[in-house]
């Protein structure tokens, strides 16, 4: 794959630049930390899954651009409405998101007056409770924290407790730095960034699965040679493979991006940067992390061993 691009095969010293590695995933992580207590405050956009508020579900006869309706909100004072336009039905079908509830009159005659006398029809209007936002940031929580334990569970099974626990750090940074990418941006959390957050997290695990599967089947071909040599050889042979694969999946998602309408933007860019982390941290994050694990178990071990060659005192 890396000749199409005049790239030679080449041994990539991928375990020798793990302390700058280190060194920025902790910047990214702290940013992620940050975000995670301003959510905790309730200081970081919440959509209103989390944070309480009105959905309406609106049918207008007449066609109104979106630019006119967004305006005509902002004008009337719902500048935070979230105006989003479902394809493929009849009419113009509009899914309105509001952070305030009790305003569904307001909007209904405020598309109204946009639609000149055309019918205006009020399929649905759900609203959502403090309560039941606070419910749904504790089961988003929970299930982002069973996801990392089951992988941890399944790695260990899979392969060694070395692997999972590496595997489950990789998997939570990028959990962490998914989130404070979203924070960062200025997006809002909602159940589909949650989504996107745990698709992510199994893309990785994916990802990581891979690295592993390689280091662990040199490890039998390659037992004399040093562990750093094993990480590394084993990471440059996957490299094409995985580098296909994170360009088979980011097309896609770049081409959502590009023409997709603004549900699917936040949710796409949200996955789009995720699968660069996570390519990322297979690469730089969890094998580092095996070699770490060695390298002190082997400190360890010889320490062991020196204290068992000195004579003992005599007193």
């Amino acid at each position: 794959m890396f000749e199409v691009f005049g790239w030679k095969k080449r041994d990539w010293d991928f375990v020798g630049a793990r302390y700058i590695a280190f060194a920025f995933s902790g910047v990214m992580l702290a940013v992620g930390l940050v975000a995670i207590i301003q959510l905790v405050r309730g200081q970081a956009k919440l959509g209103i899954d989390f944070a309480g508020g009105l959905s309406m579900n609106i049918l207008m006869e007449k066609q109104v651009p979106l630019d006119d309706i967004r305006k005509a909100f902002a004008s009337g004072g719902l500048r935070d409405a979230e105006i989003q336009q479902i394809q493929g039905v009849a009419g113009q079908h509009l899914l309105i998101k509001l952070r305030t509830v009790g305003q569904d009159k307001e909007v209904h005659q405020l598309l109204l007056g946009l639609a000149q006398g055309a019918t205006v029809t009020v399929e649905g209007v759900t609203e959502v409770g403090p309560s039941v936002g606070a419910k749904l940031r504790e089961q988003a929580a929970y299930a982002i924290f069973w996801a990392l334990v089951l992988i941890t569970i399944y790695i260990w099974w899979r392969f060694e407790y070395r692997f999972g626990v590496a595997a489950a750090i990789a998997t939570a940074h990028d959990v962490v730095v998914m989130i404070g990418f979203t924070w960062l941006t200025g997006k809002d959390f909602t159940m589909l960034i949650v989504t996107a957050i745990l698709t992510l997290a199994g893309y990785s695990l994916t990802d990581t699965v891979v690295v592993f599967d390689r280091i662990r089947e040199n490890l039998r071909l390659m037992h004399r040679q040093d562990f750093n040599t094993i990480v590394n050889k084993s990471i440059n042979e996957i490299l094409s493979r995985t580098f296909v694969t994170s360009l088979t999946v980011l097309i896609p998602l770049i081409a959502i991006i590009a023409y997709g309408s603004q549900v699917t933007f936040d949710f796409a860019t949200v996955l789009a940067a995720g699968v660069c982390i996570g390519t990322y941290s297979s690469w730089f994050v969890a094998s580092p992390i095996l070699v770490e694990w060695e390298h002190r178990k082997r400190l360890r071990m010889e320490a062991l061993a020196k204290a068992q060659q000195q004579p003992l005192k005599k007193f």
